[in-house]
């Protein structure tokens, strides 16, 4: 049995070196145009936004913590930007709730954040791992994993699964879905490599194109959500396929290889990118990024200055907190690499109260908080979401049924 297995993965790795030799070599991260035009007027009014906030509200839209430990009433008494829901995770803790208790929560913390003291009221935006299927949902249809879908080989379903999707999230009134995951499982002892597409970099940038646009579109329905590509960058990519390990790829290897999601991605209009758990060593050019959340080369200088990302980049779950002199309440190296929004799921009291003495102090200077607003509220621009009438979304058929 142990010789048997043993050559599944040998045939299974020879298979995903390979897709990687396929790969023609690109020696840096290239700039990607997406099909949302830049709006001057509306970056002067984000702008505008941004400066009449006080440093608290700012702090406050940068956090984002679990529904499980917020109310929404502590939405708006802290200026909440987000909330999420992990797995497990439901309103008043009923698993079987419906999807009318699903908006009522959704609703509760939408007027609570629309009833802050802040000049400019800005809408919450919560975030759920609908990664195969609204899956936290009692009744809500679900997808293979991707592995099975990647094996399909049909770029054409992935687009039909995406709709679907979209209209499950937006039924119960969440807006922003953290999917697709556009790992390139390099090794299969990895335990996630059922989260990857394929081990074929090619494939996995068709799906995640053709998977964004799905979920978004031009944000013209209400079946669409703001999706998100993860995790940037290197997850699938580690050594030993150690989960959360260190790769050490060289660049032209996660460049080439690695960054194909995401360059699917962000040609279909991604409007957040989640940074991943891993670390990278790029032993051959000498260079040591640690883990990626702690990275500025990597989060600033790769994802937004060259390939031009303009969205917002979220943290992963308590992951700030694996940065080197950090915890999960306190990470001014996250903040300063370009981490926008900060997914602080129980700690989040602490974070704030945290991060402002960091901005107070210097450890973060003063004009960071409004760097990260402004990418977040260019999401906002594109999604316009400061007038829309949450109420009367179409329940599609099947969602909540018990039969």
């Amino acid at each position: 049995m142990m010789a048997t297995t043993g050559r599944i993965l040998a045939l299974a790795a020879a298979a995903m070196l390979v897709a990687c030799s396929n790969q023609s070599q690109i020696v840096d991260w290239p700039a990607v145009d997406g099909p949302f035009e830049r709006d001057e007027a509306m970056e002067r009014r984000i702008a505008a936004i941004v400066s009449e906030m006080s440093l608290a509200q700012k702090i406050g839209q940068m956090t984002q913590p679990e529904i499980k430990s917020i109310s929404p009433e502590e939405v708006r008494e802290y200026y909440i930007g987000s909330v999420l829901n992990g797995g497990g995770s439901w309103p008043s803790g009923n698993m079987y709730a419906g999807v009318d208790e699903w908006v009522a929560l959704a609703d509760a913390y939408y007027e609570a954040s629309m009833s802050t003291d802040m000049k400019t009221r800005i809408p919450i935006i919560w975030g759920v791992d609908a990664v195969h299927g609204h899956n936290n949902i009692f009744g809500a249809t679900l997808f293979p994993h991707n592995i099975g879908l990647g094996a399909a080989r049909n770029p054409d379903l992935i687009a039909e699964i995406g709709v679907s999707v979209g209209r499950a999230v937006r039924a119960t009134g969440i807006d922003w879905v953290f999917a697709p995951t556009v790992a390139v499982a390099d090794d299969p002892r990895w335990g996630r490599t059922y989260e990857s597409f394929s081990a074929d970099a090619s494939l996995v940038r068709e799906y995640a194109n053709q998977y964004v646009w799905a979920l978004q579109g031009e944000f013209a329905s209400d079946g669409n959500v703001v999706a998100t590509a993860k995790h940037f960058i290197g997850d699938g990519a580690t050594h030993l396929g150690i989960n959360e390990g260190v790769s050490l790829a060289t660049q032209a290897e996660m460049i080439t290889r690695h960054g194909q999601g995401y360059y699917g991605a962000l040609e279909a209009g991604v409007q957040t990118v989640m940074a991943s758990f891993n670390s990278w060593n790029d032993i051959d050019s000498g260079i040591n990024y640690g883990k990626i959340h702690g990275s500025r080369a990597l989060l600033t200088t790769a994802l937004k200055d060259k390939m031009g990302f303009d969205g917002f980049v979220v943290s992963d779950w308590n992951a700030i907190g694996q940065v080197h002199g950090c915890t999960n309440s306190h990470c001014p190296a996250a903040i300063n690499a370009g981490i926008d929004m900060v997914m602080v799921p129980f700690d989040w009291k602490a974070f704030i109260a945290n991060t402002v003495r960091d901005v107070e102090s210097g450890a973060i200077p003063v004009e960071q908080p409004c760097a990260h607003l402004d990418t977040q509220n260019t999401c906002h621009r594109v999604v316009d979401p400061f007038d829309r009438n949450r109420a009367g979304l179409h329940v599609p058929d099947g969602i909540g049924d018990e039969g």
